[in-house]
């Protein structure tokens, strides 16, 4: 559909002669503006000769950048080289002179063609979903096992893996990440809050520190007793898959609200746990509520860490306890405990050491089995209604 902008009566006729169509006569030039938001379906504005040149400027540069699918010709009474190269920085059509109707049906012709396109093509991106990173959850309901370690080195490992990398620290009260990375964050989850409008990438990124080449951190509040939103971390966390190819997760060891917010936008949950009584008691309860919050049993990878220890329970008890199979075992090592006293990852300070090859194959092999939306299709009732209604049944 074609508008014009024109007070001349006997120019708008010319037009919609020339065109052989409908075409909505529209003065003075600002009601353009209420009209185009009122119908939707006009790819073309013709600007008259009654419309000044500062004007049409004005209209033709405006619309450049808010609808950028609009063909906008201007009709004048005379055409030269400088006229025409002032329209086109302007983001003009075309500019033709009044009474060339062969022009301007040419005009006409090739800016609603090219409407039409950017239109359709706008529908199409529109159709396809954005990619979305993988995110990885640790989790552990234990101190001491290792948990952030793990969530750390599994960063680290990643990002050296060529993958764009955040990690986050959903332990809100007491997260070791930070400092585990040996930094100082300027912002925090603690200014969650501060972000003013919803929250979008620009606003999320404000609040990441950069570690180094591929590794991003959103750290926990420096601050004791900092309070952090709940439902606010959910939308951070979907943002993040969007920015980054893995967002890892480290939690503060409990069920708590924050980490059923990661929880509902898991791919994969790294569960942690050490040879002792304590920790496998803390598991068999975690892989219990875990499983009343219908989280699919085939999402979880179980690291045994220090699973060389001699201290009378076996791999196999552990296993057959909990009935998970252990993914990854990871050996004692003094080393481990250094890097972390340094400031610095096991698989960047020594890449060498077996825990250093053990942590890196295991990076691996969690990014290549599937892509996120692939698992995801995979079992479509993890989110949402099930998983809520199972913590609603669990705490009342």
């Amino acid at each position: 559909m074609t508008a014009m902008v024109e007070r001349d009566p006997a120019a708008v006729q010319f037009v919609r002669e020339t065109l052989s169509a409908p075409v909505t006569s529209v003065w003075p030039l600002d009601r353009v503006v209420d009209h185009l938001r009122r119908d939707a379906t006009e790819d073309v504005v013709v600007l008259g000769p009654s419309v000044t040149d500062e004007e049409a400027r004005a209209f033709a540069e405006h619309n450049m950048i808010h609808r950028p699918g609009l063909g906008v010709i201007r009709i004048r009474a005379s055409v030269d080289n400088a006229v025409l190269a002032d329209a086109f920085r302007a983001g003009m059509s075309a500019v033709v002179e009044s009474g060339d109707a062969t022009g301007l049906r040419n005009a006409v012709r090739r800016a609603g063609a090219l409407a039409r396109a950017v239109s359709e093509s706008r529908l199409h991106a529109a159709a396809e979903p954005a990619p979305q990173g993988l995110l990885l959850t640790v989790f552990a309901t234990k101190g001491g096992v290792g948990k952030s370690l793990v969530a750390t080195n599994l960063a680290a490992a990643l990002a050296d893996q060529g993958h764009r990398v955040c990690i986050v620290d959903l332990d809100i009260h007491g997260g070791d990440v930070a400092i585990m990375l040996q930094l100082s964050p300027v912002h925090t989850l603690g200014d969650l809050s501060r972000i003013h409008g919803g929250i979008d990438v620009s606003g999320v990124q404000s609040l990441l520190t950069e570690h180094s080449d591929g590794l991003s951190v959103l750290a926990a509040p420096v601050q004791v007793g900092e309070q952090v939103a709940v439902e606010p971390t959910g939308t951070v966390l979907e943002v993040l898959k969007g920015m980054f190819d893995v967002v890892v997760v480290d939690t503060s060891g409990a069920f708590d609200e924050y980490a059923l917010q990661a929880l509902d936008h898991t791919d994969l949950l790294v569960l942690v746990g050490t040879l002792d009584i304590p920790a496998l008691k803390s598991l068999k309860l975690a892989t219990g509520t875990l499983d009343l919050l219908n989280f699919p049993r085939d999402r979880w990878r179980l690291v045994l860490n220090r699973a060389d220890s001699k201290v009378g329970l076996s791999r196999q008890e552990f296993e057959e306890t909990l009935g998970v199979s252990v993914t990854v075992s990871l050996p004692s090592a003094r080393d481990v405990l250094t890097a972390v006293n340094r400031g610095e990852t096991i698989v960047r300070a020594n890449r060498g050491h077996q825990v250093s090859k053990t942590l890196t194959s295991f990076a691996a092999s969690l990014v290549r089995p599937a892509a996120p939306q692939q698992l995801d299709a995979a079992v479509p009732s993890r989110r949402g209604g099930l998983r809520r209604g199972a913590h609603a049944k669990r705490v009342s």
